[in-house]
């Protein structure tokens, strides 16, 4: 029983974590990653897909990438969905799409610092929220004499050991 509780809390926790790591991915550093494109979604044949299913995403060099389309006539669509992304990129359109990374301002820094510290918070209360729960449920098995309270004490112990 504290087993499965124990073990939930460490999924729920890991998925917290590999969240938090696609967010930092997101920010930019100023060096060209094919990653920062993850979150562009292009519209083919009525829905929208990530842009990494239509085409292949590459580094031409430390601020550049290049992104070549599997079909020709979906050049368009990506140029638009990358522009229209809240990037700020401006893509180079021709049979392959280059898009080259601005230097990172001042400002832009301050803005993807802001952006990280707000994906670390969010993932830290998503941690304390779960470990809370966990603590939550043992308790209710020490209140139905499912649990003694030295179990009780223990697993209360081991729960934040965990991350």
């Amino acid at each position: 029983m504290i087993n499965d509780l124990k073990k939930d809390s460490e999924q729920r926790m890991l998925k917290t974590l590999e969240s938090l790591e696609q967010g930092f991915a997101k920010v930019r550093t100023g060096r060209a990653h094919p990653s920062i494109l993850n979150g562009v979604m292009v519209p083919y044949y009525g829905s929208d897909v990530p842009l990494n299913q239509v085409a292949n995403v590459g580094v031409e060099d430390s601020r550049t990438l290049i992104v070549q389309p599997f079909e020709r006539t979906m050049v368009a669509a990506i140029d638009k969905a990358i522009r229209e992304s809240d990037l700020g990129l401006n893509p180079i359109t021709a049979d392959s799409i280059r898009v080259p990374l601005p230097a990172l301002t001042e400002e832009t820094r301050r803005d993807m610092q802001k952006i990280a510290r707000s994906e670390a918070e969010n993932a830290k209360v998503a941690i304390r929220n779960i470990r809370r729960d966990v603590l939550g449920d043992i308790k209710a098995l020490l209140k139905e004499k499912e649990i003694s309270e030295d179990d009780e004490r223990r697993a209360g112990d081991d729960i934040p050991k965990n991350h």
